[in-house]
């Protein structure tokens, strides 16, 4: 009995001795098992994370040949019988002869495709950091590294204060006049619209309405804001009128002749029953806006009139106060299309070679090339238009005459490659 279960606690001990060694065993294998698993995900997660991107970059490049397949396609519809130029990636010069009644009409045409190249920006930019100067189109567009420009909003021969609404990087320069049409102009989208300035001055409980900023006066009544941009001084306030001088939101001089503007503030210019309220204000609150309020819009330019509106021709000449424009003549326009294309044109005219056109046909042909929406910018001896180092059309001034600002077209990396090489 006792060899018996000696015998069977022998047993018992090695079947547990081997049933340890197999635990053991199997234990060492799962782990192993685990790792080499882990390691197979892991490197498959990863292997999936770089397929994924590479099939995005590829989706990306893919999406970019056929965009670039379809624009190419519908320049070529778009301007039959032009000669068509690339001048960057997304930007193209089109050069073409259209008859019209049997007459020629010289055209120049920069279309841009911003979906090609987010590179590309489109700009208003000023003849110089005072609104009473003017430059030549080839000035404005070199100091600002442009590759394209044409001449910009109308303005006053006899000082080149911008005419109309005139925003660049979401700061208001000039405000509208006769409620005309402009472009606000952002990174990937172009708006339409009759713009105008909806601006207040606050001070406790008496709130005024601004009627423009650094425009002429039209009417006595009106009540107009002055910066620094206008110059060092602003215009003499009306008959019965003040002007009052405010930095850092507090009124520095009261004055009933032309005034200092401060640097670092505004002069308010109106009625002095309008602005008698604000006399013993202990601070002014401004606040400058324009109607409508554009979303991601960067840049604002004014002209006149409406060439297209909503895919339909709309020439609203009397409406705007542009009576005076009619007739066959050099005309500047800028449009966009449904694909968000933007078009700007130089159309050249009063020489036998180019008789130029009337809005009539000016809008016509903006609608033809596919724009939902064009404007009439600044015509007749202002139009000109400059790509890569030289005015391309035939101006009636050789190399065209001082404007006051440009609509200009850049790219972003050459502009930051010139900085460099510059500094």
């Amino acid at each position: 009995m006792n060899t018996t279960l000696a015998y069977n606690h022998k047993s018992i001990r090695k079947m547990i001795n081997h049933s340890l060694y197999f635990t053991v065993l199997l234990s060492v294998f799962c782990s192993q098992s685990f790792l080499i698993n882990n390691n197979l995900f892991a490197s498959e997660a990863i292997n999936n994370g770089a397929n994924i991107k590479q099939n995005k970059v590829e989706e990306q490049t893919r999406s970019l040949t056929e965009e670039k397949q379809r624009w190419e396609s519908m320049l070529r519809q778009r301007y039959r019988n032009g000669a068509i130029l690339t001048i960057a990636d997304g930007v193209k010069h089109v050069r073409m002869v259209k008859y019209i009644n049997g007459r020629p009409v010289k055209i120049n045409i920069v279309e841009v495709n911003t979906k090609l190249n987010p590179n590309i920006e489109i700009a208003p930019q000023l003849a110089s950091t005072n609104l009473k100067r003017r430059a030549t189109i080839r000035t404005i567009a070199s100091r600002n590294n442009s590759i394209a420009a044409v001449n910009g909003t109308y303005f006053k021969p006899q000082t080149g204060v911008p005419l109309g609404t005139l925003m660049i990087n979401k700061k208001v320069y000039t405000g509208p006049i006769h409620n005309r049409v402009a472009m606000g102009i952002g990174k990937n989208e172009f708006k339409m619209a009759q713009v105008q300035f909806n601006s207040t001055i606050k001070a406790g409980r008496n709130t005024l309405k601004i009627d423009n900023i650094n425009q002429p006066r039209m009417l006595s009544t009106y009540t107009l804001l002055y910066t620094r941009d206008w110059g060092q001084t602003s215009p003499t306030p009306p008959k019965y009128g003040v002007n009052i001088a405010v930095q850092d939101d507090k009124i520095t001089t009261i004055s009933y002749g032309s005034t200092t503007i401060p640097e670092n503030g505004y002069v308010i210019s109106g009625p002095k029953s309008k602005l008698e309220p604000f006399f013993s204000a202990k601070k002014i609150k401004l606040d400058i806006k324009t109607s409508p309020e554009w979303e991601n819009i960067d840049h604002i330019i004014s002209g006149g009139p409406y060439l297209v509106k909503e895919g339909q021709i709309y020439v609203d000449v009397t409406a705007q106060k542009l009576g005076s424009i009619t007739g066959k003549n050099p005309r500047t326009a800028i449009g966009y299309t449904a694909n968000n294309e933007f078009i700007m044109v130089a159309v050249d005219g009063r020489e036998h070679a180019s008789v130029g056109m009337t809005l009539g046909e000016l809008a016509r042909m903006m609608k033809g090339f596919g724009c939902i929406n064009a404007m009439n910018l600044d015509g007749g001896g202002s139009t000109v238009m400059y790509v890569q180092g030289k005015v391309v059309n035939s101006p009636a001034q050789k190399g065209g005459i001082p404007i006051s600002n440009a609509l200009t077209i850049s790219e972003r990396t050459r502009i930051a490659y010139d900085e460099k090489n510059n500094s």
